[in-house]
């Protein structure tokens, strides 16, 4: 039997391959404490965001919300904000309207070119414009 500091860092490993951190992810410390052979694990607190993203996951929706991703169809970039029948909601990575996409239209957005979108959104946002 595992270890319940190795069954913990194998959760954190699973959860950021999907791309959900909870940064409170640690052993129960009350627990960890006692003479009791299994401690508890302590999920921990996270933001809305990776809850929603968390639930996302769980759901099996594909890709999870809060996953920067290209519509195809016109190389618009967007995070997925959520599912919709055969759709998927975007809304755009540098700002604008929110749009529709067949889920069949999402591809994989770089991670360099989403960098550059939010980072062009900063500076507009900085510069007041």
């Amino acid at each position: 039997m595992r270890s319940t500091e190795d069954v913990v860092e194998s959760l954190r490993k699973a959860l950021a391959g999907v791309g959900v951190i909870l940064p409170s992810l640690c052993v129960d410390p009350a627990t960890g404490a006692g003479d009791e052979p299994f401690a508890l694990v302590d999920l921990g607190r996270c933001s809305v965001r990776t809850a929603e993203r968390l639930a996302s996951v769980l759901r099996g929706e594909c890709p999870a919300v809060g996953t920067p991703v290209v519509d195809v169809r016109d190389g618009r970039m967007g995070e997925v904000v959520e599912h919709v029948g055969g759709a998927v909601r975007l809304r755009p990575v540098a700002g604008g309207r929110p749009w529709e996409c067949p889920a069949e239209s999402v591809g994989p957005a770089a991670p360099e070119e989403v960098l550059r979108a939010r980072l062009r959104w900063a500076n507009r946002q900085s510069a007041g414009t």
